[in-house]
């Protein structure tokens, strides 16, 4: 396999990941946006099993050498962090 062919395969899964994890965060504001609290047991069990699925795919990622380690616990940091923030602003719209 060419190196390019190679650096295209990483820079595909890792595309991939990020809008997974996209897709997390758009999901997660659609159940806010209709007023599902963040405390609700639904969210939680979304939010787990999203989240889980994501870790997943990218140790599996990285397994492959797809990405590197340090990669793809940056995603899953992004994601929590702007997931708390989401929840942050919910909390502060609720309370006003």
């Amino acid at each position: 396999m060419s190196s390019n062919v190679a650096l295209e395969e990483d820079q595909q899964a890792l595309a991939l990941l990020k809008a997974d994890a996209d897709q997390i965060l758009q999901l997660i504001k659609v159940q806010m946006d209709n007023l599902t609290m963040p405390q609700c047991p639904l969210y939680e069990e979304v939010l787990d099993t999203q989240m889980y699925g994501l870790s997943r795919e990218i140790h599996f990622a990285v397994r492959l050498k797809l990405i590197n380690n340090s990669t793809g616990k940056e995603i899953l940091e992004n994601l929590e962090k702007e997931l708390s923030a989401l929840h942050e602003a919910y909390q502060q719209h609720k309370s006003s």
